[in-house]
Order: structure tokens, then C-alpha cells, then sequence
């Protein structure tokens, strides 16, 4: 839908800068229009304001939506030693209301006008954003004004508390508690100085966190939240005058901030290797090498990124063959993340279990050596490029994605004009220059040597260990430059208590679009869209899980990793290479329903995608070396998921709702027993069966219109024979299980900071209309947003999670109610009673009808940000093939939800919601939650890997480092230094 790219090829090259106030205030400073023929251009108009705001408007009028987004630039480098983690902490502070929007207010007002947000903090900016649809862009010009300038009129101590606590809680499911979580923190302890910005994570230590108190946070937003440390963007269906007018009205009266002067380039030296260690709850050990890069967008940036590419991805590199084809290892990866400040080439090696990290260690030389030998081709370069090309593309179908762009290059290199020659510095890269670079930064240069074993397997070490972390000075006194800071309330004669009135609403075009149902049985549905000259297409044959039969479970998957193998014509490098080549992405993947192959080609190169993609899927080679090394990794990952607490408690929920006779029972995966026992014939067998035409369907975005597109078809509708296939009918399920007293199954994860909760029961078919669409409409309130009753009560005033939901899923077969959240240990109990609380509260109450009203506006006219991207597109068009839907199915819901009442939804949630006919599988640590667990009313049943009964064992309370409280306490700010590596998860309870 979008047309600048086309515009741009054909415009005069024409760049402004000028100093022309468009109103008293707002000065604008420069106008893109373009850059010239044959170039990417994001056409923009930038202002400055004089209190320093930057806005940058750029009008899309394609999609009826707008995009707001401030970028700050501020992250954790911006934090010193002992005040680790602020930048983070304060972006959930943003979200908790502030001067004339109430607490909670900001997501439930946004959710409510059909609009999506977040935020979201890096080591170097922090960043804000909303897509709405347009005729809301004053209400987030609103919200984020107010937030900029009267957000300290809101903070209290009880919001300061619960933030801490749900910071804390994200600390321990994405880094604690997640396997490898610490890689990336302990990396940065061990390359960079003691008291270099970077060498805390941006989540920060719970100790500098448990030494804050809110006049600590009052003082970083006074320093670095100033307008003049602020870029505004402003994409979309908008007016550009208007807008300017619209920014003058809500930030104008804003003062200048303290002024932000940039930071000095700080990179890592190394004088010799770095080994160090820890132990985690894994089943591959990991390598990690990391060496000293280079900064964002600093000349050795892209020829290192192209190095790591050739080295790592694809069949054809070196480490493919040295790691993955020897069986050595189940992932290998090089690659070269940069920042402002500094950058870090890493190398990343995943062993399998009965190889070492010392042996990966040794191979890494080995491949490095290969490569070195081998030099860099005019094709590695080639199908690079390529690959930049075509993501610079893709990110440019979005305006959140647009937005992102010009926010970074403003906000860092003071120029948002830069997406064409980000392009071309990768385009112009030479093998020279990436030959250059290897020798510069990798060939026998220093690195941090990281192993992270297995528990308790120290002797998987890489290496000896041979440096020590430097110790930690937590909970410092904050620094000179935030003594005296004054918070000056901003005055202005607007009411901004009252919220902006919303516009007129906006037309939706749903996508137009056209079938074709074929001889064989193929059926296809597409739509033609002129945003980039690409064409997403998706091939989708109904042989997923479902149609397993039990004693084969994962046979699909394995069947689509041979897929990704050799044909026989050419062997898997050589075709890989042949698509990259093209600038294509192809992919097969396997899923509950279906087996999915995703094609993205440039619509020149189509032709010759499809041709190669036909002979992957209908001339495989078969090859038993091949097979053995799929079958190996499949066998792995069946057997890491033990590990992953966040994938047991969804397996063994599945396991109790569905019961053993059903396939949904097991793993997509399958199980040890299942695969072990597969044979290539089997797999041969399986494919031969279910590729078939008569359970097929192609979905596609395109450039072309239909008639063109359809010849490109030639070879599945006309070459592909059809031997129809009678699809399974949903296996049985275990139905008793809905009217059986609710149960606790539990499975022990030693060590587990957290827990993970899934409690639900069977639930229903899909429909577009019926009883499934209204119960999820009846959910939206329960599970389905952020201001809903579950994620309120357990993340926002209890501070439990870092969030929780529910929702109803469903196929063409059955599916399930499920409510789920990661929680910390020691509110497992209190969380379980929360969630039953507020699911048996909302079948007995019902929805409020303000409740009901919300939910109504809400899903409406978010349905404005539901076409706007390929992937969204191909979304709406595969369900209208899955689901036999009719091509007005959205008017038809929309009907639906208008039309439903107060009555209808309490029905449901009476119907749906019996709490006490219920599966609740808990994954943690039985020996600290068990008793706890037992204590409830419930019987608690714990189980193995498999899902199997374990005899039960008497289970003594755990002693914990702090009771789950109902009321906030205060804390006193806590004066003394502590010396300590970093802060032990324990403490996430203080």
C-alpha cells in the first residue's frame, strides 16, 4: 500500500535546508523529498522547536494509521558503577501515569482507540512509541507530552515498589532464570574496565535497584529526559502542518533539559585471552568468543558484518561444515553486534553433550584457518548484498518500522537521511575488505573465552578459568551531575486534563483480493500491493501434527528438516546458495495443523525461486547421512526441553487437557521413544502421502497482478498429481477432564527462580462468527490486554510477573482456555490463587458494561493496523482459505461484536470459566513451592519428563526470603556500599 519507494525512483533528487518557521515556534530545518532516481527515501520534513525538540514528520497516506514515536537518547551507558539499571527501570516508571493521566491509563487508552505500544531501552536510547489509527494522533501527542513534562507529578513510592518487583521478576525470566540468560551480562563484566558503561546489562543488578529510591529516579529523568535530548517522529496518515501545530500545542511550553553532550568512543582493549565460566541449567554447553569490534556505523562496521556472514551462515560456510556436518555441534554462529560506544564480534558454539566446548574450542581455529584459506568469492559477496538489499526492503513496509530508522539515524548520527547510504555501505563493500577486517580483528586477536556448562559439570570447561570478574561497587551514591537538578512544573494555558477528542474514524480497506481453485485441488488467494517489488508467498499442505499418528509424533518435523537437505539434483549447500543468490528466502517449517513453506523473492527472480523450490520439496535426495544428522538434532531438542521451564509447563498441560489418546498430547517434537524409532522410509512414507495438492493452498502478496501471477504457478497446478488424502478427524480427547475437581501437576525444576502457571480446560473449534469468536471476546476483559484483570492483579499491584494473560485458541480441529505467567518462586501459591480468584470472580460478576464498552471500541478500530504489512496481509488471506470463510468474514465479526451484549458475554464466562474443573500444571523447584502448593485444596500430582506420575514424597515448606505481601511496603534508602559480583536472584525477593 505504500508508495514512496516508486515515488522515490522517479522524483528529482531534492534535499532543503532552510530556516522557514512554518508557526511562531517550530522551525523547519530540512526537507527530503528524495534521493534520487533509483535510491531508497524516506520523504520527511524536520523541525526543531526552541526549547531543542527534534520532530521529523513523514506522511504515509497508504494505511489510515499513524505512528508516534520519541526516542531519548539515554540507555544504561548513560548509568555509572553502583546505579546500573535505571535507564530501564524508569521506561516501566513511563507507563505508570502521570500528571493528568491516571494510573494504568496510558495502555488502556491506547488499547482502547484500536492502537498497539511499548517502550523499550538499549545500552545507548530509550525509546516510546504508539501505532493508532490516524484519527487518534492528537490523543498520543497528549500522552506522550504529558509524560515528558509532568510525568513527576505521579510518582509515588507504591508505583516505585511494584516496578521494582516486576523489573525484577523480568530480570529473572529473561536472565536468571532462562538458560544462557547471563551469557551476554558476563561477557560484558569480563571485556570491558571496571566502571565502563557497558559492562553491566541494561536490566541492571538487583542490588543497585534494591539501593534506589524514587528521589534516585526524580533525578534521572531531570537529567536526561529534556526535550532537547528528544527526537519526535510522526509517520503515517497524516498532515504535516497539522501536526507541527498539534507539537507546539502539547511540548512548547517545555523548558530546555540540562544539556547532553555525546559520549567519547570507549572500546575495549584486550592485552590476552579472558576465560572465564559458569554453570547453568542446560543440556549443550556453550562457547562463546568474543573479540573488540567496532561502533555503529563506523567503516569496518559493514565489511565485519559481511565477515561473519561468510564465515557462519548457510550450508556453504566453514562452520556449518566443521561444527554442524561432523554432528560436533547443534548451532554455530558468528556474528558482530555493535553499539555507540563499542562493538563485540561474537562467536557462539552449542555443543552437543557428548562433544566439549574444548573440543569446539580447537575447531573454531580449524574453521577459522578453512576460511582463511579460502578466501572470499565474487557469489559470498553477491548473495550478501543481497541479503542487506532485501532487508533494508522489508523494513521499510511498516511505518513503525520507517520510524525506527530515522529515529536511530537522527538521534545518533544527526542525520535522518541516511537509509541510502546504509544501504551502499554494504553494497560497496570489497573482498579486500572483508580480508582486511578478518585480519584486523579475528586472526589471533584476544578474545573472552566463555564455557557455560551443564550443572554440575565444571570439567566441560573451554578453557581454565585465568581471570577474575572484577568486584562490583552496588548501590553507590549517585554522581555529581545529578546534585541541584529542580523539577520546574512546565506552565501553558492548556486544560490537559481533558482528553483530546478523538477525529472522524477512518475508512478500512480490507485488501482486495482473488482465488483460483485448480484441477488438482490446489487452491490459491492473493492480493496485489505496491509497496516494495517483492512477493510473499506461502505454500501451506494440512500434514502438521494433527495428522501424526501417536506412535510416529515429530515425524512431521523431521520430514521438513530432510526438506532443508540435499536434492537430487544439487546437495544442500549448493541449492541454498543457488536461492541466496536470487536474493530469495525460503523456509519449511512444521506446525500444529500444517507444514508451512514460506518463499520471499524479489518478483524479478520469482521465476527461477519457484523452480528451485519445487525441486526441494518434490526431488529430494533422501540421503541416510542426512537423515542421521537430522534425526540426531531433532533427538536433542527433544531432549533440551526438560531444561526450559516455560516448555514443560506447556507440554505437561497439554498432556493432562488433551489426555494420552490425543496426538496434541505430545510434542510437535515427538518424544525420545517416538523418534528413535523412525526410519528414512518412514519419513519417505509420510511425505509421499500427505504432499498432496487435494490439502494445499498458496497465499501470496505480490507486486503482480493476478493474471501474471498465476503462470507462475505452472508446476504445482498443472505437474503435481493428486492421490487425495482423507484428513483425520480430531483425535479423542479426554473430556473428563472438564467435569474432573481441578488438579496441580507438578514437575521440579531444581533451582528455579521462577515458576511457570498454566491452568485451563478444553476448549472449542475455531469459528469467525460463532461461539469461539465471542468467547474470545468475552476474554478480552479476563486475559486478552494489558489492563486486563489477571495481568493487573499479578504483574501491576502485586508485582509478581512481568505479565500474565489468557486467551482461547482453536483450529479446524478443537482447542483449549488457557491463563499462563512466569512468576517468582515464592508467589507461586499466592499467584495460583490469584488466578483462580479472578477467573471464578469474572464467571460469577460477568463484565461491567464499561468493560464491555472498551472491549468493543478496542478490537474495532484496532482493526485500521491489521493489513498494513505483507505478514499481516497473508495472515487474513491464509484463514479465508483455512476456514472456508467468506471474503466479508471481518464485516461479519465486526456485526458480531457491535451486536453482542452484557448478558451474552456473562453466559459464556458462566459456561467457559468453571475454575473448578481445571488443569493447572506449575513448573519450579519442589522443594521451595511444593508444601506451599499441597496447602491449597487441591491435589498436587507431580511428573516427570514424561509426564509420568512420580511416587509421591513428603515435601517440606522452603524457607523464604520474603512472604508474598499484600500492601507495599516502604524502604528506606540504603546508604552503605555493598561489594558483591553482581546480585544473587535470592534477593529479587527483597
Amino acid at each position: 500500500m505504500k508508495k514512496y519507494f516508486f515515488t522515490a525512483l522517479f522524483s528529482l533528487s531534492v534535499v532543503a535546508l532552510i530556516s522557514q518557521p512554518i508557526s511562531s515556534k517550530a522551525v523547519l530545518v530540512e526537507t527530503i523529498l528524495s534521493n534520487g532516481a533509483g535510491k531508497l527515501c524516506i520523504p520527511y520534513n524536520k523541525y526543531v522547536l526552541p526549547n531543542g525538540l527534534t520532530l521529523i514528520v513523514s506522511e504515509d497516506h497508504s494505511d489510515p494509521i499513524v505512528h508516534t514515536e520519541i526516542m531519548y537518547h539515554v540507555g544504561s551507558a548513560r548509568e555509572t558503577e553502583g546505579r546500573s539499571g535505571f535507564a530501564h527501570f524508569f521506561e516501566h516508571m513511563m507507563f505508570q501515569g502521570s500528571g493528568h493521566v491516571a494510573d494504568e491509563q496510558h495502555f488502556k487508552l491506547v488499547t482502547e482507540a484500536g492502537g498497539n505500544m511499548n517502550g523499550n531501552t538499549t545500552r545507548d536510547r530509550t525509546t516510546y512509541f504508539e501505532t493508532l489509527p490516524s484519527n487518534n494522533l492528537e490523543l498520543a501527542l497528549w500522552l506522550e507530552s504529558d509524560r515528558m513534562g509532568f510525568l513527576l507529578d505521579s510518582v509515588t513510592q507504591k508505583k516505585f515498589e511494584i516496578q521494582r518487583s516486576t523489573v525484577k521478576n523480568e530480570r529473572g525470566q529473561n536472565y536468571d532464570n532462562a538458560p544462557y540468560g547471563l551469557v551476554r551480562e558476563k561477557i560484558g563484566q569480563a571485556m570491558y574496565p571496571k566502571g565502563h558503561p557497558y559492562s553491566w546489562s541494561t536490566i541492571g543488578y538487583l542490588a543497585d535497584l534494591d539501593a534506589a529510591d524514587v528521589t534516585d529516579l526524580r533525578n534521572f529523568f531531570l537529567r536526561w529526559y529534556g526535550p532537547n535530548n528528544a527526537t519526535l517522529l510522526i509517520i503515517g496518515d497524516v498532515k504535516t502542518a497539522e501536526v507541527v501545530l498539534l507539537v507546539e500545542k502539547y511540548f512548547g511550553s517545555f523548558k530546555r533539559g540540562p544539556e547532553v553532550s555525546p559520549m567519547p568512543q570507549m572500546p575495549a582493549t584486550l592485552a590476552k585471552d579472558r576465560c572465564i565460566s559458569y554453570g547453568d541449567n542446560i543440556r549443550f554447553p556453550q562457547l562463546t568468543i568474543v573479540r573488540p569490534g567496532v561502533s555503529s556505523f563506523t567503516a569496518d562496521e559493514a565489511p565485519l558484518d559481511a565477515l561473519c556472514d561468510i564465515i557462519s551462515n548457510g550450508k556453504g560456510s566453514v562452520f556449518y561444515k566443521v561444527f554442524i556436518e561432523s554432528k560436533v555441534a547443534q548451532s554455530a554462529s558468528m556474528y558482530n553486534p555493535t553499539s555507540e560506544l563499542d562493538g563485540e564480534v561474537t562467536i557462539n558454539i552449542k555443543t552437543f553433550p557428548d562433544h566439549s566446548p574444548h573440543e569446539a574450542d580447537s575447531l573454531v581455529n580449524v574453521a577459522l584457518s578453512e576460511f582463511e584459506k579460502r578466501g572470499v568469492s565474487d557469489d559470498d559477496l553477491k548473495r550478501f548484498k543481497l541479503s542487506m538489499e532485501s532487508s533494508q526492503l522489508n523494513s521499510l513496509t511498516t511505518v513503525a518500522q520507517k520510524s525506527s530508522s530515522l529515529a536511530v539515524y537522527q538521534t545518533f548520527y544527526g542525520n535522518a537521511n541516511l537509509i541510502q547510504k546504509d544501504l551502499d555501505r554494504y553494497q560497496n563493500i570489497t573482498k579486500e575488505d572483508v580480508m582486511r577486517v578478518y585480519f584486523k580483528y579475528i586472526k589471533n586477536k584476544p578474545a573472552v573465552v566463555l564455557t557455560v556448562y551443564p550443572k554440575p559439570n565444571p570439567k566441560l570447561k573451554a578453557r581454565p578459568d585465568d581471570f577474575t570478574i572484577p568486584i562490583y561497587d552496588a548501590g553507590s551514591e549517585e554522581s555529581a551531575e545529578y546534585k541541584s537538578l529542580v523539577y520546574n512544573r512546565p506552565n501553558d494555558n492548556l486544560d490537559r486534563s481533558k482528553k483530546p477528542i478523538q477525529g472522524a474514524t477512518p475508512i478500512i480497506n480490507v485488501p482486495n483480493l482473488w482465488k483460483s481453485t485448480y484441477p488438482n485441488g490446489l487452491q490459491l488467494i492473493g492480493t496485489q500491493t505496491l509497496e516494495i517489488p517483492q512477493t510473499y508467498l506461502m505454500l501451506t499442505i494440512s500434514a502438521g501434527h494433527r495428522q501424526e499418528d501417536t506412535a510416529q509424533a515429530g515425524i512431521a518435523n523431521l520430514v521438513v528438516k530432510m526438506l532443508d537437505q540435499s536434492t537430487k539434483n544439487n546437495a544442500a549447500a549448493a541449492i541454498e546458495k543457488k536461492l541466496e543468490l536470487l536474493g530469495s528466502e525460503v523456509s519449511i517449517s512444521a506446525g500444529e495443523t500444517d507444514i508451512n513453506v514460506f518463499i520471499r523473492s524479489f518478483t524479478r527472480n520469482l521465476d527461477s525461486t519457484l523452480l528451485l523450490v519445487n525441486e526441494k520439496l518434490f526431488n529430494p535426495k533422501w540421503d541416510p547421512t542426512e537423515f542421521d544428522l537430522m534425526k540426531k538434532q531433532q533427538l536433542e531438542e527433544i531432549a533440551s526441553m526438560s531444561t526450559s521451564a516455560r516448555q514443560m509447563a506447556s507440554f505437561i498441560y497439554a498432556q493432562q487437557v488433551y489426555g494420552a489418546a490425543n496426538i496434541m498430547s505430545f510434542p510437535q517434537l515427538g518424544t525420545a521413544s517416538t523418534i528413535s524409532r523412525l526410519s528414512l522410509e518412514n519419513v519417505k512414507s509420510y511425505w509421499g502421502k500427505m504432499f498432496d495438492p487435494s490439502i494445499a493452498k498458496v497465499t501470496t502478496v505480490t507486486d503482480l497482478p493476478q493474471s501474471l501471477f498465476e503462470p507462475k504457478l505452472a508446476l504445482w497446478k498443472n505437474n503435481w498429481k493428486s492421490v487425495p488424502v482423507v484428513l483425520k478427524a480430531d483425535a479423542p480427547s479426554d473430556k473428563n477432564k472438564t467435569t474432573e475437581p481441578t488438579k496441580i501437576f507438578l514437575y521440579n525444576k531444581p533451582e528455579s527462580a521462577q515458576s511457570e502457571i498454566r491452568i485451563g480446560r478444553l476448549g472449542m473449534q475455531y469459528d469467525a462468527t460463532g461461539e469461539y469468536y465471542k468467547a474470545g471476546l468475552m476474554n478480552y476483559e479476563l486475559g486478552g490486554n494489558f489492563n486486563s484483570h489477571i495481568n493487573l492483579k499479578l504483574r501491576e499491584e502485586k508485582g509478581w510477573t512481568y505479565g500474565a494473560r489468557s486467551n482461547f485458541s482453536g483450529s479446524n480441529y478443537t482447542g483449549t482456555f488457557t491463563a499462563s505467567a512466569g512468576v517468582r518462586w515464592n508467589a507461586t501459591d499466592s499467584s495460583v490463587v490469584e488466578f483462580v480468584k479472578a477467573i471464578k470472580e469474572y464467571a460469577t460478576n460477568g463484565i461491567k458494561p464499561e468493560e464491555l464498552a472498551y472491549t468493543k471500541k478496542a478490537i474495532s478500530q484496532g482493526e485500521a493496523l491489521d493489513y498494513e504489512n505483507p505478514f499481516a496481509k497473508l495472515g487474513f488471506l491464509k484463514n479465508i482459505l483455512e476456514y472456508k470463510l467468506p471474503d466479508n468474514y471481518i464485516e461479519q465479526q465486526n456485526k458480531v461484536l457491535m451486536n453482542i451484549t452484557k448478558e451474552e458475554i456473562d453466559m459464556l464466562a458462566k459456561k467457559w470459566l468453571d475454575a473448578d474443573h481445571m488443569v493447572i500444571s506449575v513448573v519450579g523447584d519442589k522443594t521451595k513451592i511444593g508444601a506451599a502448593l499441597s496447602k491449597l485444596g487441591y491435589e498436587v500430582v507431580e511428573v516427570d519428563a514424561l509426564g509420568m506420575v512420580v511416587p509421591l514424597v513428603e515435601l517440606k515448606p522452603a524457607v523464604r526470603t520474603n512472604q508474598v505481601v499484600t500492601e507495599v511496603p516502604k524502604v528506606k534508602k540504603k546508604k552503605a556500599k555493598r561489594k558483591m559480583r553482581g546480585a544473587k536472584y535470592d534477593k529479587i525477593t527483597d
